[in-house]
């Protein structure tokens, strides 16, 4: 299955989750120190809209610093209500724009992390379509702004739930979401991953 196609379904899961939160949990604590649950789902829309000289603009704006590049992204949507935040994710199901690069793995990585920073802190665990986990697992140790593999070099992954491992040195194993969110430097996920490795990817973090 094509990325795109992959990503188009990450979305539209991600969507139908949302769509079954309170408004208490949307101004809930996540795994991003900075946001709740709203300003999540409004970072994970807010490049789709973005389109040449608007992107440029944001860039610039952010002083061409990941985080506060993200930031003003979150900050532009921060009249939108849930509601709208939502039928964006949906009018956008189809990457657009730089979410759609790397064939759509951008979209499809970024988020699937987002959804489980969401989902981790309110106890709400998903079964994640092995596909898609494979592919952002992959997609996760060459991405410049995940940096995977700096985070588990000299290490052995083994996913317990999936035909995926990576790498060689001392295992850390457990489930194929735990070891996404690990390379993308959640320490929450080292709660579900094992093994004589796990002190030393801990420590990347």
């Amino acid at each position: 299955m094509p990325w795109l196609d992959l990503a188009r379904s990450e979305r539209e899961d991600f969507a139908a989750f949302l769509e079954s939160l309170s408004p208490e949990q949307w101004e809930a604590a996540t795994l991003c120190e900075r946001w709740n649950v709203r300003e999540v789902v409004a970072h994970a829309i807010s490049f789709d809209e973005l389109h040449g000289g608007a992107l440029v603009r944001r860039f610039l704006k952010g002083w061409l610093s990941v985080d506060r590049i993200n930031q003003v992204g979150v900050d532009d949507y921060a009249d939108h209500t849930a509601g709208e935040l939502i039928a964006l994710i949906r009018t956008h199901a189809e990457p657009r724009g730089l979410t759609a690069g790397f064939g759509g793995r951008i979209a499809l990585t970024d988020n699937m992390i987002h959804q489980q920073d969401i989902r981790r802190p309110l106890h709400l665990p998903r079964t994640i379509d092995d596909r898609r986990l494979r592919v952002a697992l992959d997609f996760a140790l060459t991405a410049p702004t995940i940096r995977g593999a700096r985070r588990t070099k000299r290490l052995h992954l083994v996913a317990t739930d999936l035909d995926w491992s990576h790498g060689e040195g001392p295992e850390v194993e457990g489930p194929g979401e735990a070891l996404l969110m690990a390379m993308a430097g959640r320490r929450d996920a080292l709660r579900d991953l094992s093994g004589p490795g796990k002190a030393e990817l801990g420590a990347r973090m």
